[in-house]
């Protein structure tokens, strides 16, 4: 959407501009006809100056009083009564001009129709441009705040999102502290300090803001020490990616709920040893990540329903992305797998 730039002074500087050069034209016709340069340029001075001053009149009065269909009648009166003030203005001033009375009042008193048709056109063409610069102010204004109401509702979903995500592994993490506090105190107070770090980090980052792939998975790391903690040798993750891939820039906080999805749906309902893999090379203009895990065919469903987190993910890359498929998951035998495609915007 192309937006309005032109100020209100620069408005004034193109009309003075435009006065300027009928000055100068009325002046060189005025001039042909037979008189003097000096009763000529003065002349013209005159009637561009009333002109001017109808035109800033005209002007003002409909950036103040904004018009619209209904009062358009009023401002073709309004132009018109401009048009006879500025005739029986210019009529007045002119008649004591200097030099050769007679034949220039002749003429000032035959040019009087065409100077009040002339100048009832001249007004009547900055309403209608006024009119078009307030209506294309407007329109932008609306255009704006309607930006402004979508994108503050995209950031109240993502929020709202990512708030619903959190408390589902905060309680979990409690929960694993309170077993352990009786058992494995040491263990627990190592696990309150990790969550405090996730939680600190998690805090400093909002739902729009865009991080480096190294970044993010340091911050992986402190959720998986947390996860560790509370399935022990059980859990095993191994990470895989390029060093083009680290620098390449994703949204915040978008990894820890798909490898939480992964270990629901590995861990869960297995009572074996696990491993999720997590890959993230670069392809053309894409950060490709992929997320593995194995699942029990028999106890898990991954196909029918991949869960809130996965689908508060996709929610989350359409509103910051406008894709709606940069987010798939497949399954191949006993192995789930979740892939993002990130784009790379230069």
């Amino acid at each position: 959407m192309s937006k309005l730039t032109i100020s209100y002074s620069r408005i004034i500087t193109a009309y003075a501009g435009w006065w300027i050069v009928w000055m100068v034209v009325q002046g060189y016709l005025i001039n042909q006809l037979g008189f003097a340069w000096t009763m000529a340029a003065m002349d013209a001075a005159v009637t561009q100056l009333a002109l001017a001053l109808a035109g800033y009149s005209i002007n003002t009065s409909m950036l103040f009083y904004h018009p619209s269909q209904k009062n358009a009648v009023y401002v073709i009166i309004w132009s018109v009564a401009l048009a006879v003030l500025c005739v029986l203005l210019q009529q007045w001033i002119l008649q004591y001009l200097p030099g050769d009375q007679k034949a220039y009042h002749q003429f000032l008193e035959h040019t009087l129709l065409i100077r009040g048709l002339f100048d009832w056109f001249m007004i009547t063409l900055i309403a209608i441009l006024t009119w078009f610069w307030v209506y294309a102010s407007e329109q932008q204004e609306t255009a704006k705040r309607n930006e402004d109401a979508e994108r503050l509702a995209r950031e109240a979903e993502l929020s709202s999102l990512r708030q619903q995500l959190q408390p589902h592994f905060l309680f979990n993490s409690l929960n694993s502290i309170s077993a352990l506090v009786g058992v494995h105190p040491e263990q627990a107070r190592i696990m309150i300090q990790q969550l405090s770090d996730f939680l600190r980090g998690t805090l400093k980052k909002d739902d729009r803001q865009l991080v480096s792939l190294e970044e993010e998975l340091q911050h992986l790391q402190l959720y998986l020490d947390i996860e560790k903690v509370r399935f022990g040798h059980r859990l095993a993750t191994i990470i895989h990616r390029d060093e083009a891939s680290l620098t390449l820039k994703l949204p915040s906080l978008l990894l820890q709920p798909i490898v939480e999805n992964a270990i629901k749906f590995g861990l869960y309902d297995t009572v074996g040893e696990i491993s999720i893999s997590i890959t993230a090379e670069t392809k053309g203009e894409h950060l490709v990540i992929e997320i593995k895990n194995p699942f029990d065919s028999f106890t898990a469903q991954p196909r029918q329903g991949t869960g809130f987190g996965l689908n508060s993910i996709r929610r989350r890359l359409y509103l910051l992305y406008s894709q709606n498929n940069l987010l798939v998951t497949r399954s191949e035998g006993n192995i789930f797998t979740t892939q993002l495609k990130i784009p790379q915007h230069p």
